[in-house]
């Protein structure tokens, strides 16, 4: 027994649900296999085997069914939680510039290989569903070969009618012959009661009955159905691919000092590219040199374009406005963010929800069900009644076709995928059915706060002079804190550029560990750290101490500066909250969510913060203890999200029922959380909610049309009212509806 490895195709000719449970089934029974998952809205298959797997066997179940198969990617998943780990024990700014090592090896692969699925789907005479003009797709051009025998078969009945029976059997025969023999191979490969199979009953029954003229046009009707179901399929499918053509083919690289424009896809990670002005983006990478006004609603549906200089990370397909910039290229073309999204949605597709499953085993009993109540209709009134053969096999061969379980299968699927390429669309990532459907039913959802109530910057907010005067405490503080990476540092040396200070040499820097920083500028010992530390080199007025401790109960963390045997002052920082973080948890609220803050931070700042937002705040928590509420919550009966920046938080992540990570789409934020909201802001966390209420919503009203309909034919049939033909629109009509319907969640809420 091999290591588990994971192989995934692109699957093209899919396009119902009944698709997919046929290649599911196939595919599961084949030796090696430990599982797999379809999505038909990706167009995808992912199998998990044991390394012994015979691939080409499986491939060739896959194509004999009549679809093609191409492979384009895989990981053994004993590889996915090392990187997983890896991932871990970098902070943000680590992951932007080495994530594109993480994936690099396959996604280039898949990148190549995608075009050489196209080639053999080609091949095959499959294509995905609306890859081009429907009739150029192998199902458009049979389905207009019935449509023109059929037409035949009527001319020639009506010239001469002694041979018309024949006539419309052999247009029957021209669209059945290709149902039939797929009927037969999904019987062999494990699927009996296919759509197929009650289709080819049903037809050959009704030429017994001498109904030819209704089972060639029946026949014609099923075939007209199934391309419509494949181009609302392909409709699904388009819009979350089509976020892939906001990314430019072509970039500007500078080389040697000469710029020359090259395609996007061969940009190397650490190559510099010039972007002009109004151009977008060709590559996920960090600014070099320029700063300029970046609209980002492409990406993250951010609606304002974002201020972004030297240093800060900018998206493949964003458009750059009004300044020049050099940008080095931190991931390759088949591993940017664009890309990384499209993928996600595609896995996402792959995983089930709970009722999608629940609806798969209904459908698993439903159909045979229907197949044993059609012959029961079809024998038992003539035999116990004295009915006529023909008129009862009639009733019961249009019971087999309004049996057809193909709406109702795809009633779910199509809603959780419309949802989730919409989420897509506004930066709102989720990772699968099962999480959406959840996500409908949170009752609360606990805060972390730094970096996703607020921005995760400390800002200088008072400089309090004592001995010196406010200048000269920025500019030693400053000079001390030259050099380190602290949030706390960046915030102060940040002030001070701002400020225009010039700062002074420091020697002998040394940190002095929970106390603060000591070190000589400009001759003088100088030492600046936290009140009590600094309290016992120098005693602090009642005064001093006033005013430090008003803004320690402001939320502020106040460092205070000792220079020489002078108290010089003291600095107040804060992390301020992000502007829509009261708007957003006001919308919680009102939705009768209870929402809590869980912080690692000191009880004053996250009270006073805690305040201004009108949160319920728990304070100095280690991330055990955060994981430790959020199961406190979950046994108070209350489903729990946990929203955080998917690093300290990924405990209390992993332990809700649904972990979303907030911020700029990173590694981390994405492998550890269910769910993940690109552009951080708070109240994306309501749309979120709201979007999967529509979603289940969506989902009962798709359930009630393709029951419903059943219901009716079901008993107009047995009435004698509707015969075969109406049977069959009563299928697909119902499959066609629920897509409709189901495409209605790709349009934002109103």
């Amino acid at each position: 027994m091999g290591e588990t490895v994971e192989k995934r195709y692109r699957v093209g000719g899919m396009d119902c649900a009944g698709c997919a449970a046929k290649i599911d089934t196939a595919v599961r029974r084949m030796p090696g296999v430990e599982d797999v998952s379809v999505s038909v809205t990706a167009g995808t298959m992912t199998v998990r085997h044991d390394g012994n797997s015979d691939l080409v066997a499986i491939e060739r179940k896959v194509t004999s069914l009549g679809y093609s198969v191409f492979q384009v990617a895989g990981r053994s998943p004993a590889e996915i939680p090392a990187a997983n780990h890896a991932h871990q024990h970098h902070d943000h700014t680590d992951h932007d510039h080495d994530h594109d090592h993480a994936n690099h090896d396959h996604t280039g692969q898949e990148h190549t290989e995608e075009k050489a699925t196209d080639a053999l789907e080609g091949l095959h005479g499959h294509d995905v569903p609306m890859a081009g003009p429907w009739w150029q797709s192998k199902k458009g051009r049979l389905t207009i070969l019935s449509g023109a025998a059929l037409v035949v078969a009527y001319l020639i009945g009506h010239l001469v009618p002694a041979i018309a029976a024949y006539a419309f059997i052999v247009a029957m025969l021209v669209g059945l012959v290709p149902i039939a023999r797929r009927a037969v191979v999904a019987a062999f490969a494990g699927t009996p009661f296919s759509i197929e199979m009650l289709m080819t009953i049903a037809a050959v029954g009704a030429v017994i009955i001498n109904a030819g003229e209704e089972a060639a046009t029946v026949v014609f009707l099923f075939l007209v159905g199934e391309l419509l179901e494949g181009v609302a399929a392909g409709k699904a499918r388009a819009s979350i691919q089509s976020l892939t053509t906001l990314v430019p083919k072509r970039a500007f690289l500078e080389e040697g000092g000469a710029t020359r424009e090259v395609p996007a896809e061969s940009l190397a990670v650490g190559s510099t590219i010039l972007v002009r002005p109004g151009d977008r983006i060709a590559a996920d990478g960090t600014i070099l040199s320029g700063e300029s006004s970046i609209d980002e609603a492409p990406v993250t549906g951010e609606s304002t374009p974002v201020r972004k200089g030297e240093g800060d990370m900018v998206f493949a397909g964003t458009v750059n406005g009004d300044a020049a910039l050099r940008v080095k290229v931190a991931a390759a073309a088949a591993d940017n963010t664009i890309a990384r999204v499209v993928r996600l949605v595609e896995e996402a597709q792959e995983s089930k929800a709970p009722t999608e499953r629940f609806i798969d085993r209904f459908s698993r009993y439903y159909t045979p069900g229907v197949v044993v109540v059609a012959a029961l209709i079809a024998i038992l009134p003539p035999l116990l009644a004295g009915g006529a053969w023909d008129e009862w096999i009639y009733k019961g061969l249009a019971m087999l076709l309004i049996g057809c379980p193909c709406a109702l299968v795809i009633s779910t699927p199509a809603a959780i995928a419309a949802s989730l390429s919409s989420g897509a669309r506004r930066g709102l990532l989720l990772k699968g059915g099962a999480v959406l459907e959840t996500l409908g039913k949170v009752t609360a959802v606990a805060f972390d706060k730094t970096g996703t109530l607020t921005e995760g910057k400390p800002e200088v907010t008072d400089v309090v002079a004592f001995g010196l005067d406010e200048a000269e405490v920025l500019k030693y503080a400053a000079a001390l804190e030259t050099g380190s990476s602290h949030p706390l540092a960046l915030a102060i040396l940040a002030r001070a550029t701002a400020a225009g200070i010039t700062l002074p040499a420091t020697t002998d820097a040394k940190a002095l560990g929970g106390k603060g920083i000591a070190g000589t500028v400009e001759g003088q010992p100088v030492f600046f750290g936290s009140s009590k530390a600094a309290g016992a080199r120098i005693p602090l007025s009642s005064d001093q101490t006033a005013r430090i401790t008003a803004l320690i109960d402001d939320g502020k963390t106040v460092s205070v500066l000792v220079v020489g045997d002078t108290l010089a002052g003291a600095i107040a920082m804060r992390d301020e909250p992000r502007d829509d973080a009261k708007s957003g948890l006001e919308e919680l609220t009102e939705a009768g969510i209870k929402i809590v803050m869980l912080t690692g931070d000191n009880r004053r700042t996250a009270k006073a913060i805690g305040k201004q937002l009108g949160i319920e705040v728990r304070a100095e928590l280690m991330p055990e203890d955060k994981q430790r509420i959020v199961n406190e919550l979950k046994r108070d009966g209350l489903i729990v999200a946990k929203v955080g920046d998917g690093i300290n938080d990924a405990p209390a992540l992993a332990t809700a029922d649904v972990g979303i990570a907030m911020g700029g789409g990173t590694d981390v934020a994405l492998e550890t959380a269910d769910a993940a909201i690109l552009h951080g802001r708070v109240s994306d966390v309501a749309a979120l909610i709201a979007l999967s209420k529509r979603t289940m919503r969506n989902i009962v009203e798709n359930i009630t049309i393709a029951l419903g309909l059943k219901a009716v034919f079901l008993v107009t049939t047995i009435a004698g009212i509707t015969g075969l033909w109406p049977a069959i629109l009563a299928d697909t009509g119902a499959t066609v509806l629920v897509t409709i319907n189901a495409l209605r969640l790709l349009k934002p809420a109103k």
